[in-house]
């Protein structure tokens, strides 16, 4: 069975990271148009280091939880398409080998002048220079506010062959994502949401499975068996 599955804040949660926005507008009690928008950075790039720093430390600290493990087994057992709007790694950490990180990784520095990437160190500053061109434009390789998201021609043709769909712990109110169900539901595929309450676009999918990531997502993977 080919499968796609989508993950989001809520399936990190459950480790002790912070969704990525509150009902206040707030992350971690920063305005999102100062951290995470190529403006924010342009104003104030320390501030916005700072803040990635500390959500940096804050992923290496946090170890993967029982979903992070049961979607590793789902690709032992199924041909599985997994991504994520998620920064972190621990989906990698919890034993998944491929990962599509459509918004891009707390671990990776983008050159914003040559689009040259590389590992980030722990602490990034507004100093650092890119180890390509020698620019001193180096910021995390995030995809913020205003931008595209990564790897999107791979999504689409992944949705367009998949059997089922699965979005866990997903808001269902940033797109492209929050489409991502319809598309793969007008190709047939079966559509179902684990999520701790309904999300916003909770009705495109054919059946919803409630409550914490770490009860409902192994389950449902031992559900679908070795197909």
């Amino acid at each position: 069975m080919r499968i796609v599955v989508l993950t989001g804040a809520g399936i990190s949660a459950e480790s002790g990271l912070a969704t990525f926005r509150a009902s206040d507008g707030l992350w971690e009690d920063h305005h999102i148009e100062d951290v995470a928008t190529p403006e924010g950075f342009a104003r104030d790039p320390g501030l916005v280091h700072r803040f990635y720093n500390a959500r940096r430390e804050a992923a290496a600290a946090a170890l993967p939880n029982a979903a992070h493990r049961a979607l590793a087994e789902l690709a032992r057992l199924h041909e599985l398409t997994l991504v994520t709007q998620n920064v972190d790694d621990l989906h990698e950490r919890g034993g998944s080998s491929e990962v599509i990180h459509m918004h891009g990784q707390l671990r990776r520095a983008l050159c914003a002048d040559c689009e040259h990437r590389w590992d980030a160190p722990a602490r990034m500053h507004p100093e650092d220079r890119c180890p390509f061109c020698g620019v001193g434009a180096a910021r995390p390789d995030i995809v913020w506010f205003g931008e595209m998201p990564y790897h999107m021609e791979r999504i689409w043709e992944a949705l367009e062959r998949a059997d089922l769909f699965a979005a866990v712990g997903t808001s269902g109110n940033v797109y492209p994502a929050a489409g991502f169900v319809q598309h793969a539901a007008r190709r047939g595929a079966e559509c179902v949401e684990l999520n701790l309450d309904a999300s916003a676009n909770a009705h495109d999918f054919d059946r919803r499975i409630l409550g914490p990531a770490s009860r409902t997502v192994p389950e449902w993977v031992a559900s679908l068996g070795l197909g």
